[in-house]
């Protein structure tokens, strides 16, 4: 059962839920255990599609992490309005929630995850790039040119209606023309380059809101890097949100064993 929380940012919070290994409460001081922030994608929640965020969330506990999955600005829980603001706001509470986690009592600072979905991969990679206390990247189906990647899901012509209009609505959600000016600022392709880190890049062969290609275009920037690993993993027939339980556990699976051999629960000396 996870723990529920506000993390303050601006004049809003932001609703998170800690998911905190068996083990956690019985520890001494000396030990400390890795951080794993979840970035949830697109009008999205920290619960995700078919509650993809909170399986994730029990899984990487089974191994000794904590787990943090938080929900942006006007999604979920958070108070605000999502789609008054833009992508540089959710690079902003992403470091916010950083912030709180680094905080939490036994928690190795040196071992920062973050977990990234969709429009969350991308946000959570330009966070990365920012941020030096992102230790390991992990983007699971990552959109890779967020304007032209949302703007379809949306739909073309009702995004070129914002001349006309002040906001548009999409599933319920007020999406302002400072919305997606924000999303053409960033080029999460190019700004790869400049995470120095691990990363792990996993997507499903039958996506239809995100291209499976992205995935190979991303791995082809992080090994032209001098520092860093980069591994690629394929989920075969799995949409963008690995809505299955077959889909799920391939995903899972491939995620905790690289996870679990890049970082590791220390004992302070």
């Amino acid at each position: 059962m996870g723990t529920y929380v506000k993390i303050p940012w601006k004049q809003h919070y932001l609703a998170a839920t800690i998911d905190f290994p068996s083990k956690y409460e019985r520890s001494n001081e000396e030990v400390v255990y890795p951080l794993v922030i979840i970035c949830h994608g697109f009008t999205s929640s920290r619960i995700g599609v078919d509650r993809l965020f909170v399986k994730t969330a029990q899984e990487l506990t089974l191994d000794g992490f904590v787990v943090v999955r938080f929900d942006y600005e006007g999604c979920g829980e958070s108070s605000g309005v999502y789609g008054n603001s833009g992508l540089d706001e959710l690079i902003e509470q992403t470091k916010a929630v950083i912030d709180f986690g680094i905080k939490l009592k036994n928690i190795d600072r040196k071992q920062i995850v973050l977990l990234g979905h969709s429009l969350g991969g991308a946000t959570a990679l330009l966070t990365a790039v920012e941020d030096s206390r992102v230790n390991k990247l992990i983007l699971w189906s990552a959109v890779a040119h967020p304007y032209e990647d949302i703007r379809k899901i949306v739909g073309r012509e009702k995004v070129a209606n914002l001349k006309k209009v002040s906001a548009i609505d999409h599933l319920g959600y007020s999406l302002t023309s400072k919305f997606f000016h924000s999303l053409e600022k960033y080029h999460p392709l190019i700004a790869a380059r400049n995470f120095s880190k691990d990363v792990l890049l996993i997507h499903g062969t039958n996506d239809k809101e995100i291209p499976a290609k992205y995935s190979a275009d991303y791995e082809q920037v992080f090994l032209r890097r001098e520092t860093g690993t980069c591994t690629r993993k394929e989920v075969i027939g799995a949409n963008h949100t690995f809505s299955s339980g077959e889909y799920f556990q391939d995903l899972i699976s491939k995620t905790r064993e690289w996870i679990t051999k890049s970082v590791n629960i220390t004992v302070k000396t």
